[in-house]
């Protein structure tokens, strides 16, 4: 039932909306012909805009504390819809067929335009899914992730350049460059944690872009590196249109492979370490969990799928420079996992999804489009705080001497 409480705290919501929008949304002054325009119906729009968003805010937050009290008192909670679908296997084989067909003919039912995106947001798919190793299951907040993007890069355009190398020799390079510096980055950092190491790792990134910036003679600096060849296929020379294709089923391929290391390393004994490490450091050092391997291995495989994406990076656009491994592509990543789902392998596939192809598909609202990113970060920051897909916490209960623990 509607409270008239609830509807005056509205109203006086769209007031002062008003009164603090009035001299910018309702006064604009004609220079040319000196004169004073008043727009009141902007006012009005305003007025009605803010008093119903005011009010559906409302709503739902007491749908959310509502949720919360039943949790707290026992009740049961009723999981999302995208949980019910990797529940029940009866939804959840024919849903992964159906978005594996439409993977694989993607390519012939849609543009070359269309399918360079695709790409892109594959990429990404990978870096969050190596991202969400090092935040999402080890709580290590990394601002610097950037950083290995760039190493896998440039490890391509430069051996490329200078020795010869074909693409499939520096795939795996790549990989294992930005595993290196993984390790590099992680022997430092092995002491901090919160924002001292959301610093460092920052600030590592950096380091990495102004080196790349500035020594001309290793990195060619702001110019970059272009002319990097495409993939070819058993040595066979492709077309522009035949080699994005291509490049498109090696990402598809790609993407699996990470998505069943990364599930498989999210089970196995590395795996609970850290997510032992993330929920408290002190009590997983207590239980004889070497601390310090469990950061570096984190680091160090989180890192892998970066350089690798950065090696498929400059195949894809055949281009490299300084400005595109800024600190934004970082932010854009650790977004993917958070809106996704921290330790969630689904949430962070749809997370990137939604983050990389959505600013593509909204240039025609281009001026509004970071106010919608950010509206859309605030309210599932607010109404769903463990992402699009949360990870489910496994809880053990004891019954009995006699009993055995089940996983609830």
């Amino acid at each position: 039932m509607i409270k008239f409480s609830e509807i005056k705290k509205s109203l006086w919501v769209s007031l002062w909306f008003m009164f603090l929008t009035f001299p910018v949304m309702v006064i604009r002054v004609n220079t040319i012909e000196n004169v004073i325009e008043w727009r009141w119906e902007n006012m009005i729009f305003i007025g009605v805009g803010s008093f119903l968003f005011s009010f559906v805010w409302r709503y739902l937050l007491k749908q959310k504390e509502y949720g919360l009290k039943r949790a707290e008192e026992g009740g049961d909670i009723r999981p999302s819809l995208a949980q019910r679908i990797l529940r029940d296997r009866k939804i959840f084989a024919p849903a992964l067929t159906v978005v594996g067909i439409f993977a694989l003919l993607f390519p012939y039912v849609f543009s070359l335009y269309q399918t360079n995106i695709m790409i892109s947001a594959l990429i990404f798919v990978m870096l969050g899914l190596g991202l969400n190793i090092v935040v999402g299951l080890a709580g290590l907040l990394d601002l610097g992730y950037v950083a290995f993007y760039a190493v896998g890069a440039y490890a391509y355009a430069l051996l490329n350049y200078h020795f010869g190398l074909s693409f499939w020799i520096l795939l795996p390079v790549g990989g294992a460059l930005g595993m290196l510096f993984g390790i590099l980055l992680g022997f430092p950092v092995l002491r901090l944690r919160g924002d001292y190491l959301a610093i460092v790792t920052l600030g590592f990134g950096e380091i990495i872009r102004l080196i790349l910036e500035n020594w001309n003679e290793f990195s060619f600096g702001p110019s970059g590196i272009s002319n990097i060849p495409r993939p070819s296929f058993f040595g066979m020379s492709l077309s522009v249109h035949d080699s994005t294709i291509f490049i498109y089923y090696i990402m598809i391929a790609l993407c699996i492979f990470t998505i069943f290391v990364v599930n498989r390393l999210q089970d196995s004994r590395i795996g609970r370490a850290w997510i032992a490490l993330r929920e408290d450091e002190v009590a997983c050092q207590a239980m004889g969990i070497d601390k310090a391997k469990t950061k570096l291995t984190a680091f160090a495989l989180g890192a892998t799928w970066a350089g690798m994406g950065g090696v498929m990076f400059a195949a894809k656009t055949t281009f490299v420079n300084p400005a595109s491994f800024t600190i934004w592509e970082s932010i854009i990543i650790l977004c993917i996992v958070v809106l996704g789902g921290m330790g969630s392998v689904v949430g962070v596939i749809i997370g990137a999804l939604i983050l990389i192809l959505l600013p593509e598909y909204l240039r025609a609202f281009s001026e509004y489009r970071m106010l919608m990113f950010g509206i859309l970060l605030v309210v599932m920051m607010v109404f769903r705080p463990g992402g699009i897909v949360s990870d489910v916490r496994r809880i053990y209960k004891f019954e009995g001497s006699g009993g055995a623990g089940k996983d609830a």
